[in-house]
């Protein structure tokens, strides 16, 4: 039987419990609004543990002064009866309050990788993150803890603050979830209108184009980002906010050639919404 529980206490002394039998445990955090994105990453951790704790907390700390923290999509009800559908043993969804006393002064900032890509467009947005998890992680205590590649940025910059400091976790990537026409799940993708539903999948073939190009020999990155841009603006309702060809290990950019192992992450915005995808193409010696 599921259990949902607000106070950090109470979520330490449940999984201390789980420790003193000798269960391994998973961990995924989350904001909520579930998709089978998140399911799929729940599914994994239930896959590699003995006990799973999901946590739902809208973070008000990686939104900027002008993003959706107020109108992100929530509905606690709902994600207790899917995770419940998925074998989640413990849903920890704290307060603001409980999170983020009002003299909060302590923050967590994994300086290069957080740079460049969305760090460039949304400053702080990674300090809250590195920050927040940590203090899941403080709380939780998991022994793994899974996260979507979906965001991958925030995935190395969690994996890089894990080995920086030295905490006993394991960071596992689960591969993006897609609509059957492509689209990589969000909750954000719940504020699309049908027109803009239609303009969000320039973001999936754009990345198919690129794979092909490359796939044909094109190894010239100013190429490959002309012709993305091209694909892009050509449907309606977009407006392009980055085009990242790159090292996927360092985030460091290709400017002229790309080479064997190559990340391609786009940032674009439908409409008011501001979706994010990405693919890494593995090109043969």
């Amino acid at each position: 039987m599921i259990k949902v529980v607000n106070s950090i206490k109470e979520t330490r002394d449940i999984i201390k419990s789980w420790r003193d039998k000798g269960y391994k445990i998973g961990f995924v955090p989350t904001m909520g609004y579930f998709h089978k994105g998140h399911l799929a990453l729940m599914e994994e951790a239930k896959r590699l543990t003995d006990k799973v704790v999901v946590s739902i907390f809208v973070n008000p700390t990686q939104f900027g002064p002008n993003e959706d923290l107020a109108r992100y999509p929530r509905d606690l009800n709902r994600d207790i009866r899917l995770a419940k559908n998925v074998g989640v043993d413990l849903i920890f969804a704290p307060e603001a309050s409980d999170m983020y006393s009002p003299d909060f002064q302590t923050w967590v900032n994994v300086e290069k990788l957080s740079q460049g890509l969305c760090g460039e467009f949304r400053p702080g947005h990674f300090r809250g993150v590195a920050t927040v998890v940590t203090k899941l992680f403080n709380i939780v205590q998991p022994d793994i803890a899974v996260f979507g590649q979906k965001d991958y940025q925030q995935l190395l910059v969690i994996k890089k603050m894990v080995q920086d400091l030295n905490m006993p976790i394991e960071i596992v990537g689960h591969p993006i979830v897609r609509e059957e026409d492509g689209l990589a799940m969000s909750s954000r993708n719940t504020y699309l209108s049908l027109k803009e539903r239609e303009s969000a999948l320039s973001l999936y073939k754009a990345l198919i184009h690129a794979k092909a190009l490359i796939e044909k020999g094109e190894r010239s990155s100013s190429k490959i980002r002309q012709e993305i841009k091209e694909l892009i603006n050509s449907y309606p309702l977009t407006k392009l906010e980055y085009i990242f060809l790159g090292d996927p290990d360092t985030l460091t950019p290709y400017d002229k050639t790309i080479k064997h192992k190559t990340l391609i992450a786009l940032a674009v915005w439908v409409g008011k919404t501001r979706l994010i995808d990405n693919s890494i193409i593995n090109i043969p010696s």
